[in-house]
């Protein structure tokens, strides 16, 4: 089980540790940046020395702002390697010439999973494992709350899930706009809005990425959206939780990646060779970090439970598209932020009134209409698809701080109206004789 004290320590010790100070000189050590934590990056540095002993790696821990920030430098600052889960930051340092070409077996390392392009297909950086996201469920509180398990996302949007979900918090938890937005991807930018703001509206919103799986675990919540090794590191770890992957998601790869100005060209590449080997990707599934590999014969022995995605039903998996998987996620956050958190307790009692009048009027054709009008507007974001899918547009919302405030402030207004408009809906609708 993850320490979250443990994993403090290891941030606190290795994110102050510099490129330049990390002096990889010509003695036979190479500096990995990562942001993968402790209990798996010392499991392949103690794997890769023993076989390699002439070779020492040095971890150097960024999160990927710091990250991007330290390899747009001269020479990559010093860096040998690049191995995180940041798919931005490994189309952005390529298109930058930060990073030298790899030699890869596509025989063995496809580098796609179904219509899926999960590596460079210029080959300048490489597909290491690959996350899935869905639904962590608690099947003992489903079962006595009568529940089926969903299969889909739209499932999620039923009332008798209403205050049995937990979800992250997109600008808190760093997987989930990546999770947003593939939910967005599969259903289509209106019609999965309103699934996230009805799924949202009386669910528990968290501020953890260990936070909605733990909610399951410990039955207050019957179900919860996250990416899979969390809840598969807890299942390992003897927690009575499941993890369901509904159609139509995307298993997002993390990367590795050459740096150009490595001067241990040599070691760096044996050190990736073995990332990608069938012994090295079978070192990921270990207990402490249950992540899948992204070469399929490394699941010949994969642990008892543990989903092959490169076995699943083609309807499983999204034809996710990874342009705009990159650009979108600041624009997500955002959004998630006005229409969904802001006044979270308001729009959780207009969301019962919502589902208490699709029972009331279940039978009434017209008084539906208005309830599904009412749901329209309650679930408004004031973004269109068209836009959302313009790099241009999508590229005003890269930092949250370059925001224009009058922008945020108008976007704020226009929801308020919304959902003014549902709640007058509906009153009238009690009003009506």
């Amino acid at each position: 089980m993850i320490r979250a004290v443990a994993l403090a320590a290891f941030i606190s010790v290795f994110s102050i540790i510099s490129l330049s100070s990390a002096g990889a000189a010509d003695n036979g050590t190479i500096i990995v940046v990562t942001s993968f934590p402790e209990e798996l990056t010392t499991r392949y540095e103690r794997e890769f020395e023993r076989r390699h002993p002439q070779i020492h790696v040095q971890f150097v821990w960024k999160q990927s702002r710091d990250a991007l920030a330290e390899l747009s430098k001269p020479e990559q600052g010093g860096a040998d390697v690049y191995w995180a889960p940041a798919p931005a930051n490994f189309a952005r340092l390529r298109d930058s010439g930060a990073f030298r070409k790899i030699s890869v077996d596509r025989a063995a390392n496809p580098g796609r999973l179904g219509v899926q392009q999960l590596s460079d297909p210029a080959g300048f950086y490489e597909a290491y494992d690959v996350a899935g996201y869905g639904v962590v469920a608690n099947p003992a509180a489903l079962a006595e709350a009568k529940l089926s398990a969903p299969r889909a996302w739209r499932d999620l949007a039923a009332p008798q899930y209403a205050r049995r979900t937990a979800m992250p918090i997109a600008s808190k938890v760093g997987f989930s706009p990546a999770l947003y937005d593939i939910l967005l991807q599969s259903e289509g930018w209106d019609a999965g809005w309103r699934l996230l703001s009805e799924m949202a509206g009386e669910a528990t919103l968290l501020e953890s990425g260990f936070a909605p799986t733990g909610a399951v675990r410990e039955g207050k919540a019957a179900l919860a959206l996250t990416i899979d090794f969390i809840a598969e590191i807890a299942r390992a770890n003897g927690a009575p939780v499941e993890m369901i992957y509904p159609e139509r998601t995307a298993f997002l790869p993390a990367h590795v990646a050459m740096a150009a100005g490595s001067k241990h060209v040599v070691a760096a590449q044996a050190f990736v060779d073995f990332l990608l080997s069938k012994d090295g990707q079978q070192l990921l599934m270990e207990r402490d970090s249950r992540r899948h590999p992204a070469r399929p014969d490394a699941y010949q022995n994969a642990p008892e439970g543990l989903v092959n995605p490169f076995a699943l039903p083609a309807s499983t998996i999204l034809d996710y598209d990874a342009e705009i998987g990159r650009r979108r996620p600041p624009l997500v956050t955002l959004l998630f932020d006005l229409a969904i958190v802001e006044g979270h307790a308001e729009n959780a009692e207009l969301w019962r009134k919502i589902h208490d009048a699709e029972n009331k009027f279940a039978a009434d054709a017209k008084a539906r209409a208005v309830v599904d009008e009412s749901k329209r507007l309650a679930s408004f974001v004031p973004v269109s698809e068209s836009d959302a899918r313009t790099t241009a547009f999508l590229e005003r919302f890269s930092r949250r701080d370059a925001i224009d405030p009058q922008q945020i402030a108008q976007w704020r207004e226009a929801i308020a109206a919304a959902r003014r408009k549902a709640r007058d809906l509906l009153a009238g609708l009690d009003a009506a004789p």
